[in-house]
């Protein structure tokens, strides 16, 4: 789960859009279907954040409207967080710019 979440972070940091896609996918679908309760300590908080390199993948890629939907998710997950925290800030930043 931290791999795949890993893997799509250096995609996405040499700007591989479509092979960030297919590891952050994996990072979400692994975890999602059982509700947040995997035992793997990372697994929730790495699917939180895979959301957002859904996102940034999708903006990489040109997929304007999965891109959205992306940003959207992970703002739902982070709804009650301080609204400084710098990801949250920047994710808030990203996602007005493709409004």
């Amino acid at each position: 789960m931290v791999a795949a979440y890993l893997r799509g972070q250096a995609y996405l940091d040499n700007r591989q859009g479509a092979q960030a896609v297919g590891e952050f996918q994996k990072s979400v679908s692994r975890v999602e279907p059982l509700s947040f309760r995997f035992s793997d300590w990372g697994s929730p908080q790495t699917a939180t954040l895979a959301h957002l390199g859904l996102a940034r993948a999708y903006v990489l890629e040109g997929e304007t409207a999965k891109a959205k939907t992306e940003y959207q998710n992970f703002l739902a997950l982070w709804k009650d967080a301080d609204p400084d925290i710098p990801i949250l800030k920047q994710a808030k930043v990203e996602y007005a710019k493709l409004q």
